[in-house]
């Protein structure tokens, strides 16, 4: 498949696509999740290269530190049970770079839910529907990706999540 099929699967500007591949830039959540529906394929995939399985009682187990690190301005990640592909559902530990909502080109919108709840620091999620929400540790907030929104840090140190986002393939891409 050429960059420009790609691209023209998931919605992207090829020469973002080629930014992308050539190291230039890093991908937001938003163009991860495009690019795995354009592939047709889990977010897990993307990382692994594991195709999925439909093997009944799987188990993973992630040590500390150990995950597939991802990163964009805003966040960086550190996907959790990433061999698995097929999952139901992406776990993710979260450190939220953002400052400020400027740190944003725009909300981020997509497919899905999400839930997250705050391990350390202080997180401000701004979102379309709501006034900006301020969340301490222990405080956690579940809601519908479809709805723009974006995490900021509001504390003196970045904060740390744990943010499940909800599967992006079947039957969001059928």
């Amino acid at each position: 498949m050429t960059l420009q099929e790609l691209g023209e699967r998931c919605g992207i500007a090829t020469s973002t696509l080629s930014k992308i591949e050539n190291g230039q830039m890093s991908p937001t959540y938003d163009t991860i999740l495009r690019v795995a529906r354009g592939f047709n394929i889990d977010v897990a995939e993307l990382f692994t290269g594991a195709q999925s399985s439909h093997v009944g009682g799987r188990r993973t187990v992630t040590r500390r530190g150990q995950g597939v690190l991802r990163g964009t301005a805003q966040y960086s990640y550190e996907m959790l049970a990433s061999e698995l592909s097929g999952k139901q559902f992406i776990p993710l530990l979260t450190t939220i770079e953002a400052r400020s909502l400027a740190d944003f080109p725009s909300l981020v919108s997509h497919p899905g839910e999400e839930f997250f709840y705050v391990l350390s620091g202080t997180v401000t999620l701004h979102s379309e529907h709501y006034a900006p929400t301020v969340l301490e540790a222990g405080d956690s907030c579940y809601f519908d990706s479809t709805m723009g929104h974006a995490c900021i840090s509001s504390g003196e140190t970045p904060a740390q999540i744990l943010w499940i986002c909800s599967q992006v393939v079947a039957p969001l891409i059928e």
